[in-house]
């Protein structure tokens, strides 16, 4: 057996090590035959050399990661100490999409996201339609920042058009945006929660990431862009024709949106149930359907869900 002892210094060993030590723990399940022991800001490893030396490799892994993100998480110490480690920098071998900003892990959780996943990522446009809480929005905007970040496009565009609950936002202060820019506050969270707020005030100076309502992409041709269109459910036929025709090269585009929740006046057609219907049997388009088996919301938001399709239903029927 061999000793070897690593002084952490400059850093939080409560928060690299875990709350009750669950990093150090997840760490020391990895190697079964070594002795990790914790003391002051020295951590020793008792352990045969050819453990030292991947545990050495762990280590300096762990210790990037920290210093990058400034957090350590348990779930992200059992990726590393898998028999095939994740690359932060490549996760396309995973359902790891990337690693927020604050360590946290940002992947698909169900079968139905894992699809989704790789439907976005073997066609240039698709369509994911599913109820609230299914994460189409919220991995759709993680797909595009990973691609941002391997630069595989130069911009992102997430566009929603100004249709919300029926609501007039004429009343609203502001030019057009500003009115609509509270609507688009699940977007920005999500980007809250990917990007550092330097860089990202950075992407949005430098309109390398743009928000904005769906009118502003008329007469626009969007080249190397990531582009999302949300709650596709409120567009109207034209709007969405006008939307899908801006793609250009090198771009990916994706249209989101709950049929269940669409705000439009009844005698007005969604564009997402059209654009559905009329481009289901292009090649090279891909569709993919989440529902309430896939709500990772709080446990009632599935339940809930279900209540209201069963009302649904059940007004049909009568």
């Amino acid at each position: 057996m061999v000793e070897k002892v690593f002084t952490l210094e400059h850093i939080s060993l409560v928060d690299f090590l875990g709350a009750e030590n669950k990093n150090l723990n997840a760490m020391a399940a990895a190697f079964p035959d070594a002795k990790l022991i914790s003391r002051g800001s020295q951590l020793k490893v008792i352990a045969k050399a050819i453990d030292i030396e991947r545990f050495t490799e762990l280590l300096t892994v762990l210790l990037e990661h920290y210093a990058r993100y400034g957090r350590l998480t348990e779930e992200y110490v059992k990726y590393y100490t898998k028999e095939n480690p994740i690359d932060t920098n490549d996760a396309s071998g995973s359902d790891v999409i990337l690693f927020g900003h604050r360590g946290n892990v940002i992947k698909a959780k169900s079968v139905n996201q894992s699809k989704l996943v790789k439907t976005i990522q073997e066609n240039d446009l698709s369509f994911v339609v599913g109820p609230a809480g299914t994460g189409k929005t919220y991995i759709s905007v993680a797909l595009a920042v990973r691609a941002l970040k391997h630069k595989e496009i130069k911009k992102i565009i997430i566009t929603r058009p100004a249709v919300e609950a029926g609501e007039n936002l004429g009343f609203l202060p502001g030019d057009l945006k500003e009115k609509i820019d509270p609507y688009l506050r699940p977007i920005y969270d999500a980007l809250d929660d990917m990007l550092p707020p330097e860089k990202l005030k950075y992407y949005y100076e430098n309109r390398i990431i743009e928000i904005a309502p769906l009118v502003y992409m008329r007469g626009r041709t969007l080249h190397s862009a990531f582009i999302l269109l949300d709650e596709a459910q409120n567009t109207t036929p034209m709007q969405m024709k006008m939307f899908l025709t801006r793609m250009g090269n090198n771009s990916k585009m994706i249209v989101t949106g709950d049929r269940s929740q669409v705000d439009l006046p009844k005698s007005q057609k969604s564009g997402l149930a059209d654009a559905v219907d009329t481009l289901k049997k292009i090649k090279g388009i891909g569709f993919i359907e989440l529902n309430k088996s896939d709500v990772m919301r709080h446990k009632l938001v599935a339940k809930i869900i279900n209540a209201y399709e069963k009302k649904a239903l059940s007004n049909d029927a009568s």
